[in-house]
């Protein structure tokens, strides 16, 4: 117990540290290692750590630093999280970092990697353009040529030529991760009490900064000890959280939902690092095309993704009924147009089968903890006392 309590302090202060000290220890120790930044949602880590290299998740700055600077970038009415990501560059906290990507989620990130560019920030500044359509002859094609661009920008500072066999080494390593990660929420599917949600995510997060080697050790032992039998359950419900799959929630907001009430079985606060549904083929002579084919036909639902043929709301109700929830919060930052414009047709799913549901917003550095620990608490009690099961197919 005590090791296991030791391993979450220490993932909780790698989660938060802006100076990003592991990762750049990790870099010091070769000459030819390589540092690249990511932003949510979905970036393929895989192919950073086949040329010597390691990803750091960038996910803002939460409520451990003030923004002053970053709001001079941005109107009041655009999420913090670009804020607090052009707040640490201008404070020098991504100096030693060599490249950044940002993933295609909105406009407003779009434009934050032409903030970089002008600023000069790294020795390359990639709009990592996630295809919407996924077609093989034509998504596939053109996401493979986005990896491909990385990796070149990659081999132009460290000159690493990225082989079959290291790149099948390295998804076989992610392939570990997601297991790993699997495992802990399913088995916290079944016994919630076990660790608490904001246990998994300080657990989920510290792997953004580390070796994916070193968080595997950490996952491995923690799925060991919760396989046996500790702690005692508590009445509380079974939720889903769902819409905080780029700006993150204050931990005060998980927090807040359990003590409310609640065990946060199922969530996309970390979606990255779960977005493949999984394992990745790591034993083929075209590890590239394995990556693409896992992004065409293993990703997740997310509100930034455009997904007609695979309708979004359908597979939030199927994930529903998968963890056995009794229903859903939906938690979105303020100003996200992608999570927000969603919820709508998500909260239609549920009327539809009568599956409860309740929505909140959030900011990455504050919440009305007291005012949403009511309404959850209300929800929560509601459930118990009137709840209804899922119905419909």
């Amino acid at each position: 117990m005590k090791r296991i309590k030791n391993l979450i302090e220490k993932c909780k202060e790698l989660a938060f540290d802006l100076n990003f000290k592991r990762a750049k220890e990790w870099k010091a120790k070769e000459n030819n290692r390589i540092l690249v930044g990511h932003m949510p949602v979905y970036f393929p880590r895989e192919i950073v750590h086949a040329a010597n290299g390691m990803t750091v998740g960038i996910y803002g700055v939460g409520d451990r630093k003030q923004i002053i600077k970053g709001d001079a970038y941005y109107q009041s009415y655009i999420c913090r999280i670009p804020r607090g990501i052009i707040e640490l560059a201008l404070d020098k906290h991504f100096d030693g970092i060599d490249g950044f990507i940002f993933p295609a989620i909105c406009d407003v990130i779009r434009n934050l990697s032409g903030m970089f560019q002008i600023l000069e920030k790294g020795k390359f500044v990639s709009y990592f353009d996630l295809p919407q359509n996924f077609q093989p002859e034509i998504g596939g094609t053109f996401y493979k040529s986005e990896i491909e661009h990385v990796l070149e920008a990659i081999k132009k500072i460290n000159k690493a030529e990225v082989t079959t066999e290291a790149l099948n080494n390295s998804i076989e390593l992610y392939n570990i991760n997601r297991r790993l990660i699997k495992n802990i929420y399913d088995k916290r599917e079944k016994f919630p009490w076990r660790l608490t949600a904001e246990e998994v995510y300080y657990l989920v997060r510290a792997g953004l900064v580390i070796p994916v080697e070193e968080h595997n050790e950490i996952l491995e032992a923690v799925s060991d000890f919760i396989r046996e039998e500790i702690g005692e359950p508590m009445d509380k419900i079974k939720i889903l959280v769902s819409g905080s799959f780029c700006e993150q929630p204050p931990v005060g907001l998980i927090k807040t939902i359990e003590n409310a009430g609640c065990y946060i079985v199922e969530d996309d606060f970390m979606l990255g690092s779960r977005w493949i549904q999984g394992d990745i083929d790591a034993d083929t002579d075209d590890p590239l095309n394995a990556l693409v084919e896992a992004y065409l036909t293993q990703s997740t639902f997310s509100s930034s993704v455009y997904d007609i043929d695979n309708p979004k709301e359908a597979r939030l109700i199927e994930l529903a009924k998968q963890r056995n929830v009794d229903g859903i919060i939906f938690a979105s930052p303020s100003f996200c147009d992608p999570a927000l414009l969603d919820i709508p047709i998500y909260e239609k799913a549920c009327d539809d089968i009568n599956l409860r549901y309740i929505s909140i917003q959030y900011a990455e550095n504050t919440g009305q903890f007291k005012n949403i620990k009511e309404q959850v608490g209300a929800f929560s009690d509601s459930i118990k006392l009137w709840g209804e099961e899922v119905t419909a197919d």
